[in-house]
């Protein structure tokens, strides 16, 4: 028998936006690139399907995921440990109506 070893897997660092069903979440990990023009710089951000095995993150949690087999049809990634946890103004931890009430709507002019 040989020993095989297993290749290193990749892992970033995001901030959970949703939470999608039971055991789902999804990551955004934003990044900077400038702009191939102008030079300026752009705040873009990449959404991640991932798997949450315990339900332990909330929205606002940062969170390292690392990359995975396929684990459904959009998840490629699994929650390796939550980095820091959301914690709002009044210390107790905020919940996924406060991250809703927080993001503002579209208003239409007549």
């Amino acid at each position: 028998m040989s020993t095989e070893t297993r290749n290193t897997r990749k892992t970033l660092v995001g901030v959970v936006t949703n939470r999608s069903g039971d055991k789902s979440i999804k990551v955004t990990i934003p990044f900077k690139v400038p702009h191939p023009r102008y030079k300026k710089v752009i705040n873009r951000q990449t959404v991640l399907h991932v798997h949450d095995e315990k339900n332990e993150t909330k929205p606002g949690d940062k969170v390292e995921v690392m990359e995975t087999r396929p684990i459904s049809r959009l998840k490629r990634w699994r929650v390796i440990n939550v980095v820091e946890r959301a914690i709002a103004a009044d210390g107790a931890a905020i919940t996924e109506t406060d991250v809703a009430a927080s993001v503002p709507t579209k208003t239409t002019k007549a």
